[in-house]
Parts: structure tokens; C-alpha cells; sequence
């Protein structure tokens, strides 16, 4: 079934192998890149502006001067590090190409071309050597990997001794009257509101899916500790429905 076909379902997170996320995670993302950006900043409330904001105020630079940017999408975090950080040379990465072919000209419509660099590459399997930044993240993206210990892994791997891990990721609040209004919003508004202006409406249904399905904070936390990452904290954001992680290397 084609990705433009508005009746197209996708089996639920539960249901899916690892290899079917991928290539679903890969025809989803490819079929809304025209809208990506207008669309996270609509149905967060442009809240996702403020969240990668606070994401860039906690990192630190301290040897490389360098930030990798994991599943950078059309390179919105990649370019707010740039733009907080004229010192800091940044990479970007996704593995969906046409994403990246969004992204390229707003590098070069905001000067950066000499400080930022957005390629394919995959989060699991990075190229770079051991120890090349001092911070690595990624925003929006760790929760449609199948193997997040493989890509936290590997996140660790390329920062330097003292360096961070940084995850951005929508998430739920905790239980109560927050969530359940968070989770009508997700699974009765967003793939309603999703459909005014997308040509796959069911992306946002996996959206809404993944959101409620990814771990809480206490076992994302546990996850970052078991690949030995120290330091880890969840700082929850707007009521809990994102939260920045950060771990040391």
C-alpha cells in the first residue's frame, strides 16, 4: 500500500519486529517530511522550540568542541547547538535521506554550512572514531529504534570521558488527571488533527502509539545506568509529556 494512501494502518508497537519498525519508522518519516517541521511546532504548541532550548542550556564543551546529532531529522537541534555554541562544530545524522534533504537548506539559509554537517548515517552504527565529541543527543528519534541499548551504546562510545548523553523524548505524565488528558489528546486529537494536513494521518497513530508504549522514566533512566552511563536524571518538561535525560560518560 502506498505511503501517500490515507487509509494506511501500521500494526501496533507490541506487534511489530524489529525489522518492520524499521522500514515503517523509515516510510513514515519519508511520507511527512513536506510537513515535519509545521507539524511538530502545531501539535506540541510549539512547545518542541522550548524543550530542544533547554535541551542545548545543559550541554557542555569541554575538549572537542564538537556535537553529534543522533536521528537529527531536518536538523533542528543540530542548528540550535550551532547557533548557542559559534565555538562548537556540529554533525547531524539520520537514516531516513529525505529528511536530510529538508534540513540541508535551512543549514545553509542560517549561515552554517562551515559549522554543520547533516549526512545519512545510522544511530546504531555510527562511523565516527571513539572519544570525538563531548556531547551526543537525540530528540524525538530514540523511541523508534528497536535497539536502544545498541544506539545508547554507541552514543557513548563516540563522546569523551566526561561527556554526555543527552535523550529528548515525549513521553507521559505520571498517572493521573495530566495523563489521561494527555492521552485523549494523543490517541482521540492528534491523528484527527494530523489528517487536516498530512497525506498519511496513520503516522501520528504510531506516534501516539510509540509515545504510550516507550519506557518510564525510572526504566529509561536504568536503561542509560546499564550501558554505563553515571549521573543520569529525567528532567521532566511541560507537565512530564517530554523529558530530557542526560547521562555521563
Amino acid at each position: 500500500m502506498s505511503t501517500t494512501d490515507k487509509n494506511k494502518a501500521y500494526p501496533s508497537v507490541h506487534e511489530m519486529s524489529d525489522e518492520q519498525r524499521i522500514g515503517i519508522v523509515t516510510d513514515i518519516f519519508a511520507s511527512v517530511t513536506d510537513k515535519y517541521d509545521f507539524l511538530n511546532r502545531f501539535l506540541s504548541l510549539r512547545r518542541d522550540v522550548s524543550w530542544r532550548k533547554r535541551t542545548v542550556s545543559e550541554m557542555n564543551f569541554f575538549k572537542t568542541n564538537k556535537f553529534l546529532d543522533v536521528a537529527t531529522g531536518t536538523g533542528d537541534l543540530a542548528l540550535d547547538c550551532a547557533k548557542a555554541y559559534p565555538e562548537v562544530s556540529v554533525v547531524g545524522v539520520d537514516f531516513v535521506q529525505e529528511m536530510i534533504d529538508k534540513g540541508l537548506p535551512k543549514v545553509v539559509s542560517d549561515n552554517l554550512t562551515d559549522r554543520v554537517e547533516l549526512k545519512w548515517g545510522d544511530g546504531t552504527d555510527l562511523e565516527f572514531e571513539d572519544e570525538s565529541f563531548d556531547v551526543t543527543a537525540i530528540s524525538f528519534g530514540i523511541r523508534n529504534i528497536p535497539d536502544k541499548v545498541k544506539a545508547l551504546t554507541e552514543m557513548r562510545r563516540v563522546i569523551a570521558v566526561g561527556g554526555q548523553v543527552m535523550v529528548l523524548e515525549l513521553t507521559t505524565p505520571e498517572p493521573g488527571f495530566w495523563r489521561s488528558v494527555y492521552s485523549f489528546y494523543l490517541n482521540g486529537v492528534l491523528p484527527k488533527l494530523a489528517r487536516l494536513f498530512t497525506k498519511n494521518p496513520a503516522a501520528y497513530e504510531y506516534l501516539a502509539d510509540s509515545i504510550m508504549n516507550f519506557p518510564t522514566r525510572r526504566e529509561f533512566v536504568k536503561l542509560m545506568e546499564s550501558i554505563g552511563l553515571t549521573e543520569c536524571r529525567a528532567i521532566p518538561l511541560t507537565l512530564g509529556v517530554c523529558t530530557l535525560y542526560i547521562g555521563k560518560k
